[in-house]
């Protein structure tokens, strides 16, 4: 009922004209308000108007507005309303019980000419009051389609009339013309033929007209459909580095069918006067729609092992207008990146195989209960695969691959097979679980940093800080599923770690970082890139502390001179928590300690890693250390930390304390 109370804001502000051709003699606009909620309960678009199989399901929905109408006279004390209705209700049923889909025409009319209303204007108490939501972009594009159709449609028919008309007229003239010969009557048929004749070309030049601007509006509408397809593939893309992603694909499958239809009708309109130049634009259309309706729902794996199962899906946004017939056979081959580009170009399949994929085949199958048409490949697998040639230090973490997606499909209202294809998201292939990190990178550096309409796969060599900074900050948080986001402090340090500048407290946000100091070149005294090091403490917080972040108890990235200079005048026994910098996934305790001179200073304990996690977690390891006493500032472990804490037996937790006293006489505690 939401689109009523729309409308009803603006009915005072509409002409008799206008209201008369919203709200025809035989749906009066006192119907549409008695049975506002019913009626956009109802889903009147799905039914197809040239479909016989409908009718029962229109005289269905005849029968329940006979029946509303009765049972709301029934229940009404006026007793002019109660004639009204049930006047209402005998109209209904005398116009529409021989034609029941022509009912459903007139509501579906009604409602698109409602929403193109309201998308056009703008109510004079909308300055007093919040404005009602508006349709979406797709609906209001598809409905002023609908409605140049209808305009259309309705001047087809007018001019066939006058066409009819002009016949009988110009039969009476000769049949005058010959019994008669001079009769000067004949020249008020004169007269009236040439009116006619006029009245026709008028309506004719009119019709062009209206066929160019409905293509016009359609091709328009359809740019801005391709243009979202590639959006929601784009927002796929980023989802890597844990952008948020709807991928939910209703809507634009709805508005593919809907842009479909349009193009079917309006093909037929030009077919009947031909008119070349319209016909190739509509053919154009229809190839463009039909081949930007193919894409990747769920994408392979970005990155591949060999030898190893996979999956993903390919979906069909025209599933329901795949002709019947011979199952539509889905083939999916592994392409290098020159020959991603050449696709581009071309628009051919490669013929050169440069892997063997396993289980390469999926039928496009249609589900009646999600509406989808997708081809699943659930058991793919690549058998080998045949790298390029290698430039310089290029690894092969470094190679980018894709699966190309393609087949040949017929589609109902259309002579010719199409040929469509889809590329999936770069990947790498890997053969062996060690190269999984490297390769990892090379994923997160083309997400984050390629250009959405780049050529097939380039990404620049070097990026601002900032934008590596919210590529970190995003990918961290989207890994750990945390609500805690890396700080000022945290960001800080990262940079100084990647551009190896300890000394500079600086800003960094427009220095350029490069792939190499990413994931090529290893830190400074340190056997691992930055990278690896950075995946690793995400790992290590997603497995093992991701309470312990959210909560903020984790400091987590700091370098030792921030370290130094925050604790330095703190008392002895206040802690934090930090990520190692010196090994892969690794969490520290630096305290404030007694110094030998009286003094102060500070310890790090050496780092636990995940295998020392999965023996003893993190909040009982605090527990036992009884020189921390206090977590940065000022709070007490014991109050930060009791809900991490297990329940233990006195004995256990005392036999533990004894060996972490005894490690510490042993082994003097490290600077780490």
């Amino acid at each position: 009922m939401a689109q009523w109370k729309q409308v009803q804001m603006q009915v005072q502000f509409l002409s008799t004209k206008t209201l008369n051709e919203l709200y025809p003699q035989t749906f009066p606009m006192d119907v549409r308000c008695y049975l506002a909620n019913w009626i956009e309960e109802q889903s009147w678009e799905d039914i197809v108007m040239d479909s016989p199989e409908q009718e029962a399901r229109a005289v269905g929905l005849l029968e329940q507005i006979t029946s509303l109408l009765q049972d709301l006279a029934q229940r009404n004390p006026n007793v002019v309303e109660k004639l009204r209705l049930q006047q209402f209700s005998r109209n209904m049923v005398g116009v529409f019980r021989s034609q029941p889909l022509q009912l459903v025409k007139t509501v579906q009319d009604i409602l698109r000419k409602e929403r193109v209303l309201l998308s056009q204007t703008v109510s004079p108490v909308s300055h007093f009051s919040p404005s009602p939501a508006q349709p979406s972009e797709s609906n209001r594009d598809v409905d002023v389609l609908v409605l140049k159709v209808l305009e259309i449609q309705s001047c087809r028919q007018k001019i066939h009339q006058l066409q009819e008309e002009l016949n009988w007229e110009r039969q009476n003239f000769e049949s005058l013309q010959g019994d008669n010969g001079l009769d000067p009557n004949l020249s008020e048929q004169v007269v009236k033929l040439q009116s006619h004749i006029q009245q026709l070309e008028f309506n004719g030049k009119t019709r062009v007209q209206l066929l160019q601007d409905a293509v016009c509006c359609l091709e328009q509408c359809q740019s801005r459909l391709v243009q979202r397809i590639q959006a929601w593939r784009r927002e796929q893309h980023l989802a890597t580095i844990g952008a948020p992603f709807d991928d939910n694909l209703g809507p634009l499958q709805t508005w593919c069918e809907q842009l479909f239809g349009v193009n079917l009708k309006l093909k037929q309109e030009v077919l009947i006067e031909p008119i070349a130049e319209l016909q190739e634009k509509l053919g154009l259309l229809l190839q463009t729609l039909v081949q930007s309706s193919l894409t990747v729902d769920k994408q392979p794996p970005q990155v591949i092992k060999t030898q190893s199962k996979f999956s993903t899906t390919v979906r069909y946004l025209l599933g329901e207008k795949v002709a019947p017939g011979k199952p539509v056979l889905l083939k999916a081959q592994i392409v290098t990146e020159a020959q991603a580009r050449n696709l581009g170009q071309l628009g051919t399949i490669p013929s050169e195989n440069v892997g063997e994929l396993i289980n390469n085949t999926a039928i496009l199958e249609h589900n009646a209960s999600t509406k989808s048409t997708c081809a699943t490949f659930r058991n793919m697998s690549i058998k080998k695969i045949k790298r390029a040639d290698r430039k310089g230090s290029e690894s092969v973490t470094e190679e980018k691959f894709a699966l190309l997606f393609s087949t040949e499909i017929n589609i109902t209202g259309c002579d010719t097979p199409f040929r469509i294809q889809m590329i999936s998201l770069p990947v790498v292939v890997i053969v062996h679980g060690s190269q999984d990190n490297n390769a990892l990178a090379t994923i997160i550096w083309d997400c984050a940093f390629s250009e959405p309409d780049r050529v097939p796969f380039v990404v620049p060599e070097r990026v601002p800080w900032k934008q590596m900074c919210m590529t970190l900050d995003s990918k961290f948080t989207s890994e750990v599923q945390t609500q805690r986001h890396l700080d000022r402090f945290n960001q800080h340090f990262l940079a100084q770690k990647i551009f190896d500048k300890p000394d500079i407290s600086g800003d960094y946000s427009n220095m350029l970082v490069s792939w190499a100091q990413f994931n090529k070149e290893v830190l400074p005294g340190r056997p691992f890139t930055f990278w690896q090091w950075f995946d690793g403490v995400m790992e290590l917080t997603k497995k093992h502390l991701k309470s312990y972040w959210s909560d903020g108890l984790i400091f987590g990235f700091i370098g030792k001179q921030h370290l130094h200079l925050i604790l330095q005048d703190r008392p002895n026994g206040t802690f934090l928590l930090r990520f190692s910098d010196s090994e892969i996934g690794g969490i520290t305790i630096a305290y404030v300690a007694p110094s030998e001179n009286g003094g102060r200073k500070i310890q790090n304990i050496q780092p636990f890693t995940k295998r020392d996690l999965e023996i003893r977690c993190l909040g009982d390891r605090i527990r036992d250390i009884e020189l921390i006493t206090h977590v940065y500032p000022d709070f007490p472990k014991n109050d930060a930390f009791k809900k991490y804490y297990t329940g233990m037996s006195k004995q256990i937790s005392a036999n533990i304390v004894c060996a972490r006293k005894f490690e510490r006489e042993c082994f003097p505690l490290m600077y780490w």
